[in-house]
């Protein structure tokens, strides 16, 4: 309601080079840039320190990317802005920062600008946003309005990744109590499963549109069933699940 009602109907400048706008389940932007399809995404950085610097600082990357490649083109980018709370320290910001990078690089993607300084009245678990952008072919990407009646829903892992993952980073000594060891160690793995950044640049090798893949879609906010929902709102279409 707050989108329609006040930031739909003013979105600046109009461009017959956006060929994909701000709209409802859609995570990514596409504009026209010469005889390339640019796309680009923007989230806030989310870093967590009870998940442990190192894999708050993977978190906060992959919850960037994942939502950049639901469009099928490659991320190649990133501007970030980080405003840090004032008793993080130069050593954990260190850690994150080497994290981010080494991640990044085995990404391959660049950090081109930002912006980094610690404020009074910052907060993890935001503590600033960033902007990630790919590039390709103008027919290379794919949005929900691509999705026809009639296409297959591939979940590619499966239901409640996230929140397994994160329930046995923060709680592994409960789950080691209740469930064993081994069992409570499986699961802290499954945290580095929550990235889709593998999972849909495979699926966009395979094929986009009339060749494979017409629409993609993270499950974040409300897991699988919100990611159908918002998947189906955006497609304009309906969603049936049988199992």
């Amino acid at each position: 309601e707050i989108f329609n009602e006040l930031i739909f109907p003013r979105l600046g400048a109009k461009s017959e080079k956006v060929l994909v706008g701000p709209q409802h389940g859609v995570d990514v932007g596409i504009v026209e840039i010469g005889d390339k399809a640019v796309s680009l995404t923007c989230d806030p950085v989310f870093i967590v320190p009870e998940y442990g610097w190192k894999r708050a600082a993977w978190f906060a990357v992959h919850i960037l990317a994942s939502d950049a490649v639901t469009c099928g083109l490659k991320p190649k980018f990133l501007s970030i802005d980080l405003n840090l709370p004032m008793e993080m320290t130069k050593e954990q910001l260190e850690i994150v920062w080497d994290t981010m990078h080494r991640e990044c690089e085995r990404l391959g993607i660049s950090v081109i600008c930002g912006h980094t300084a610690r404020y009074e009245n910052c907060y993890y678990p935001m503590v600033g946003g960033a902007t990630i952008i790919g590039v390709g072919e103008k027919d290379e990407y794919v949005t929900p309005r691509l999705a026809k009646a009639g296409d297959k829903i591939i979940i590619t892992k499966g239901p409640a990744i996230e929140a397994t993952g994160i329930f046995a980073t923060m709680f592994p000594q409960l789950i080691e109590e209740k469930f064993g060891p081994e069992f409570s160690q499986k699961a802290q793995q499954i945290f580095y499963k929550m990235s889709v950044v593998e999972d849909a640049m495979t699926a966009a090798e395979v094929g986009v549109r009339e060749e494979g893949v017409s629409a993609m879609h993270d499950a974040t906010e409300c897991g699988v069933w919100g990611g159908l929902s918002e998947l189906a709102q955006a497609a304009d279409l309906g969603v049936r699940v049988e199992k």
